[in-house]
């Protein structure tokens, strides 16, 4: 095992910056998971690690190393691809084998590995089968056992899960979540799925444009997100943002117009001052509530409900200006193109900026699960 050190790493093809001045550290025998939009550069950064990139700028470690100008092969890692890259021709065991007997492993080594990856991924009636013979679900457990054989000290995953269906990626996201388990080892795992990421990762390092937005644990980031961005990303369906005009400011407390729900007064935490001027506020799907029992409260229009087993999901048409998601329980008694209250509580809101950071307020904004 070994932690991974990226300090001030960035990466150039040509003109466009792709990787933007990257330091993070990640711990040995840490989860760590990469999450942003298509293009954000974290397979770039994964593959920098890896050293199938070379970075333009800063140092990338892994354990004690300095491994810029060291070969993929020596550098002690296993990537696990998304499109499984296994040899077709060759059998599970074969392929699990083959790298062990390309690095010169005796024969009874690389059995006694490729037969205790074997018994982790419970892969015994598969060892004979040529990939063209197994599911995506078996060909992905095959290429996450030729990854363990090696007895790397970091596994990189891009993307998976990608290729599976919905019911075979809940089934890999346990089958990864316990192979850290057991086997303790550093991982950094790179996915556009939220729910991957919120599930997997002991921290969550969230990109836009080749730059960290936020790191921090799932919970942190959906309680406290840093900036607007990190606001909308995580979280499913997302947040509600509101845009607001600050009225005044008394004391501790920020007086503003948000549209369509009007007046509201936010908690400011100590020593925050406001400047005149636009700010957004936040709202999740789960805290707002139909009927008139919150702090702030207005009349909407559904215009459309979403039934998903136990949850349902109500947009609504409150103005012009903004539409809303509510998360409510699938029996609730409310219909298309009908006219309802809602209200939400001054103490489950986000306050964001002109520039789109967070000001910090005095209530803590409580924790949810994550839906």
């Amino acid at each position: 095992m070994a932690s991974v050190e990226l300090s001030s790493v960035g990466k150039s093809f040509g003109p466009v910056d792709i990787i933007r001045d990257v330091s993070l550290r990640i711990e040995d025998g840490e989860f760590v998971v990469f999450v942003g939009p298509s293009g954000c550069g974290k397979s770039t950064l994964l593959r920098l690690i890896a050293g199938l990139e070379t970075a333009s700028t800063g140092t990338i470690a892994i354990g004690p190393r300095v491994v810029n100008d060291v070969k993929p092969s020596e550098r002690s890692i296993a990537m696990v691809f998304q499109s499984y890259a296994l040899y077709p021709h060759m059998t599970v065991r074969q392929n699990m084998s083959i790298g062990l007997q390309v690095s010169g492993f005796a024969k009874e080594e690389i059995r006694r590995r490729v037969d205790g990856a074997m018994q982790v991924l419970q892969l015994d009636a598969l060892m004979d089968r040529k990939p063209a013979q197994l599911s995506g679900g078996q060909r992905q457990r095959a290429a996450i056992g030729r990854a363990i054989v090696r007895s790397p000290e970091v596994f990189l995953f891009d993307e998976p899960l990608s290729n599976l269906d919905a019911e075979l990626r809940v089934q890999m996201r346990q089958e990864i979540f316990s192979l850290h388990e057991k086997l303790g080892t550093t991982m950094i795992y790179v996915t556009h799925d939220q729910v991957e990421a919120m599930t997997l990762a002991d921290r969550i390092v969230v990109f836009k444009d080749g730059r960290i937005e936020q790191i921090g644990a799932p919970l942190d980031l959906y309680t406290s997100p840093a900036n607007l961005f990190v606001a909308g990303f995580i979280g499913s369906p997302k947040m509600n943002f509101l845009d607001a005009t600050l009225v005044s400011q008394e004391g501790a407390s920020a007086r503003l117009h948000a549209v369509p729900v009007g007046p509201l007064t936010m908690p400011l935490a100590a020593g925050v001052e406001l400047k005149p001027g636009r700010y957004t506020v936040g709202v999740r799907p789960e805290a707002i509530r139909v009927g008139a029992s919150g702090d702030v409260s207005f009349t909407a229009e559904v215009a459309a409900k979403e039934v998903l087993g136990n949850l349902g999901y109500l947009y609504l048409d409150s103005t012009a200006a903004a539409r809303l998601i509510v998360e409510v329980p699938s029996a609730t008694g409310v219909g298309r193109r009908e006219r309802h209250p809602f209200s939400f509580d001054v103490g489950s809101c986000h306050l964001f900026d002109d520039k789109g950071l967070a000001v910090p307020l005095a209530q803590q904004v409580p924790s949810a699960a994550f839906k």
